[in-house]
């Protein structure tokens, strides 16, 4: 079957474009036949239709970037993220899940039914179902400066792990606003949850929480994945062929969520004590 997966001739977004898995999903899409356009802060070396500079830390950057994205929009990858250290955790959860969500947001008016969003969120979100009650208050407020003013009234919640709450945040957001996003718009919104990935941020995953932790979580694979490997596990999703797929969150980490509960895996040892 030609085509298989439905992307010849789509039109597809993809922030963090420049670097990682942004990069590696342009690379799949273009070779799928998508039409790309790409935004990230950094130039684009990948193919793209068009590129988009877009600062995730500034709200009129981020209007701007959606204005400036091209006709409509049949697929959104949103890969765009901090990993914490050396950014502040405010910074990490601005870019990782208030930024993301306005930038979506904004494009959702331009994207027709049956079209999809896929946000890359990861393996150190588990949990996020035991918070899900204060992140609602998060996803009520509307746009950049509301979520950031949250934020800075609710420092308990993000400050010492921004990246870890950015995660978990992304996780439940899928969950709650995949709903609407379907009932009202037709549009299909999941996320998937990668496992430790060799890309310019491991560096500073390593420095942050130590290797050894890291390491730990690689899963029964046994290795860490590449990009390519997390591209193909979003562009899986976010196409056609997982129509019936909605409000997911997809583990692409080499078994360790599965591992991790049955308990086949315990690192709690390597986690710092009270």
């Amino acid at each position: 079957m030609d085509d298989v997966l439905g992307y010849a001739g789509k039109r597809a977004v993809v922030t963090g474009a420049a670097s990682g898995m942004g990069a590696a999903t342009v690379e799949v899409l273009g070779q799928l036949g998508a039409d790309v356009i790409g935004l990230d802060r950094a130039p684009i070396a990948g193919t793209v239709r068009q590129a988009v500079e877009v600062d995730l830390l500034d709200s009129d950057s981020i209007a701007a970037a959606a204005d400036r994205i091209d006709g409509g929009v049949d697929a959104f990858f949103n890969c765009a993220g901090l990993p914490g250290p050396p950014f502040t955790d405010l910074e990490t959860m601005l870019v990782n899940f208030v930024g993301g969500r306005d930038l979506i947001e904004r494009v959702v008016p331009r994207m027709p039914p049956g079209s999809a969003i896929v946000y890359v969120a990861s393996a150190g979100g588990i949990g996020w179902q035991s918070n899900l009650a204060v992140f609602t208050e998060l996803f009520a407020t509307d746009g950049y400066a509301a979520g950031k003013d949250w934020l800075e009234s609710h420092p308990e919640v993000w400050e010492g792990n921004g990246y870890a709450a950015s995660k978990q945040a992304i996780n439940a957001w899928t969950a709650w606003r995949s709903v609407g996003l379907m009932k009202d718009h037709g549009i299909r919104l999941n996320c998937t949850n990668p496992g430790p990935t060799s890309t310019a941020m491991m560096p500073f995953f390593h420095d942050a929480v130590g290797k050894e932790l890291v390491d730990a979580a690689m899963g029964p694979v046994g290795r860490y994945s590449t990009p390519e490997e997390q591209a193909w596990a979003m562009v899986l999703l976010g196409s056609v062929r997982a129509s019936y797929v909605v409000g997911e969150s997809l583990y692409a980490d080499g078994g360790f969520y599965g591992a991790l509960q049955t308990g086949q895996i315990d690192f709690s040892h390597l986690m710092p004590s009270e």
